[in-house]
């Protein structure tokens, strides 16, 4: 059998929002599926894969991922950053899956098998005030889930960063802020009506669901080292799972503060793409959670890596899961999930029904547990035929300005 790569296609689709796919196939016809989608920046790493990395990899052996891995990596120059990272994580996810389709099993078992019977899961939940806010966790409990993520509309302020606009009482939530409108989508940001009111919609959800709830929150970097302190230490009665992005993580070494001022978890990294720029993060414990994506942080291979360096210093795992996040990315972090020993929480946003048109899974979610499945590989299969209907639309995410017309972070 040879398992040299034949071919290196770049897919990009939009069922519902968009995507970018790349198919590796060996001379045999094994097939490989990667997720290189990055959010409003789409194009740019599937012009890195077509124009740049596909020619490099055809009669590359396709199981030799690791080698492939540091090729990719090092022999650019140009290294690090979401293109690149993005780019090299789909070819990882390809090879991995092909690897794993050549032996018949689940990635997991080449992973090192199974850690635990499933994957704890959190959902999102968000209101245009307190009562909404009070449906649709009750909605989100009756539909398995364990742990949810509040966001809430704050009075003064119009759009909030998590909260669904528009949504009728009991709508599934679908919150997507990419909008298909051009360049100059803006919202506002108030940070002081932010913290004075959010303790408050905590105080009520503790009231009204208890103590058994593991509650989680996306500050989403909107907060100044001292302001994200303050948040930590007003949300502490409240006993939070995890505060995410708090502050921006350009500046690592600003969370010394949040730290030296709360108890209340930390949740970082989502924008961040390598084991370095986790490297004081971890070293100096100044989170609980790695906020990561395998799309985004190099692939299996270097997610991986990250895990098992945070689980010397006791910090778990928080794997980012939002509809940005293919369902091949989807579950290539769950494989990994599964097989790491030092797992903290995944993120769980349900893709639309109209993307089970183009990506056919076999994972599955189960009393608030994912699984990945027994299918070889990663257990995604994708439809040309479906996806040909869906054909991309740009896409861009949404600016924030204070009330002065500053530009803040979004």
């Amino acid at each position: 059998m040879s398992t040299l790569i034949r071919s290196v296609e770049v897919l990009v689709s939009s069922p519902s929002r968009n995507f970018v796919t790349l198919r590796i196939t060996t001379e045999d016809g094994v097939v490989g599926l990667g997720d290189a989608t990055l959010n409003g920046r789409e194009l740019s790493v599937a012009s890195y894969l077509e124009d740049h990395v596909a020619p490099l990899l055809i009669g590359r052996d396709a199981r030799r991922i690791e080698d492939t891995w540091q090729f990719l990596y090092r022999s650019a120059y140009w290294r690090r950053g979401p293109v690149t990272m993005s780019a090299i994580a789909a070819v990882d996810m390809a090879l991995w899956d092909i690897v794993a389709r050549l032996a018949g099993m689940p990635l997991y078992q080449l992973l090192g098998g199974a850690s635990r019977t499933g994957i704890l899961c959190y959902a999102h939940a968000s209101g245009s005030d307190i009562e909404a806010l009070g449906d649709a966790i009750r909605q989100r409990q009756d539909e398995g889930f364990r742990a949810i993520r509040i966001q809430t509309a704050i009075p003064g302020m119009g759009s909030v960063y998590g909260v669904q606009k528009g949504a009728a009482r009991g709508q599934k939530y679908a919150y997507e802020p990419a909008k298909r409108a051009g360049l100059s989508v803006e919202e506002g940001w108030d940070t002081r009506k932010y913290l004075s009111f959010l303790p408050g919609v905590f105080e009520a959800v503790r009231n009204e669901f208890g103590p058994d709830p593991m509650l989680l929150h996306d500050a989403h970097h909107r907060l100044t080292p001292i302001q994200a302190a303050r948040l930590g230490k007003d949300l502490e009665p409240y006993d939070l799972f995890w505060l995410e992005d708090v502050t921006p993580v350009d500046n690592p070494e600003a969370l010394r503060l949040v730290r030296q001022h709360t108890t209340t978890p930390l949740a970082i990294g989502e924008v961040l793409n390598t084991v370095w720029d986790y490297r004081t993060l971890i070293q100096e414990q100044l989170i609980d959670y790695v906020r990561a994506s395998v799309t985004h942080t190099g692939g299996i291979t270097h997610l991986k890596r990250i895990f098992e360096f945070a689980g010397m210093y006791q910090i778990k795992s928080g794997s980012h899961g939002p509809t940005d996040i293919s369902p091949v990315g989807m579950a290539a972090a769950l494989h990994l999930d599964l097989a790491i020993h030092n797992f903290g929480m995944q993120e769980y946003m349900e893709h639309q029904p109209v993307a089970g048109e183009v990506f056919r899974t076999s994972y599955t979610f189960e009393d608030g547990l994912l699984h990945p499945g027994e299918a070889p590989g990663l257990g995604v299969e994708y439809d040309d035929e479906a996806a040909a209907r869906f054909a991309y639309e740009p896409a861009y995410l949404p600016m924030a300005r204070l009330a002065d017309g500053t530009v803040h972070d979004w």
